[in-house]
């Protein structure tokens, strides 16, 4: 399966932020897209999640022969800023969603064996989720995509304020999802897209550029790609 984004573009006014953009992602990986704050990844997530009206071009998913539209149930979207109803404990919550998805998700599972699995502690599970940490809140949005299993996982810098053990089991959390699906994680650290990501992605200037992953290990082409980044605040 490829996820095929087709000349897009977006504008805010006079500034033109995705530039008749063309890119392939294939399924079984995770992709790093690289920029820096501003350049515009959130941007290109909102058009892709259909949250933000694109001004030109398409996106559409290829399996085999056959082309098809991205419909809502294939997207899976992690936001850097966790969004969960508050009001609701991570139990209910749960419940909530897997009720509301009765007879859609595959061989369902008992709530807890879900909490355990994204290592949520039994003396949090009932609490409200207005207690949670951003950290928290962060793998209950990562658990609802892992029960949904969506064709393509957009997931917005959702690492950055973690501490570094909850950000070690979500980067070993995603490299057990990736078989099937495509994993779009955009990033501006340069590192941890080189560590956790198959493939990486500039977003520079508005446009996608695919980077030769082995080159990374070179200091000169690191300092190349900085450079690059460097010119997009210019």
């Amino acid at each position: 399966m490829n996820f095929i984004i087709d000349h897009l573009s977006k504008s805010f006014e006079t500034k033109k932020v995705l530039r008749d953009i063309n890119f392939t992602f294939e399924s079984g990986k995770i992709y790093g897209l690289l920029g820096r704050n501003g350049a515009g990844k959130t941007t290109l997530f909102n058009c892709l999640n259909k949250d933000m009206k694109a001004d030109g071009g398409s996106f559409y998913l290829e399996e085999g022969a056959s082309r098809r539209d991205v419909v809502p149930d294939d997207i899976g979207y992690v936001l850097s800023t966790p969004t969960v109803p508050e009001f609701l404990t991570g139990r209910e919550f749960l419940k909530f969603f897997l009720d509301i998805h009765e007879g859609e998700i595959e061989n369902p599972m008992p709530l807890d064996a879900y909490f355990d699995f994204m290592s949520i502690e039994p003396e949090d599970r009932d609490k409200l989720m207005k207690t949670y940490s951003h950290g928290m809140k962060n793998k209950m949005q990562m658990l609802i995509n892992v029960i949904a299993r969506p064709n393509i996982l957009l997931l917005d810098e959702p690492l950055t304020s973690l501490d570094v053990v909850m950000a070690e089991e979500m980067k070993e959390l995603l490299r057990s999802l990736k078989t099937d699906r495509i994993t779009i994680f955009s990033t501006h650290l340069l590192d941890l897209a080189v560590d956790l990501c198959d493939e990486i992605v500039l977003l520079s200037h508005g446009e996608l550029e695919s980077v030769d992953k082995s080159n990374l290990d070179d200091q000169e082409f690191k300092e190349k790609i900085i450079a690059a980044l460097k010119e997009e605040s210019l």
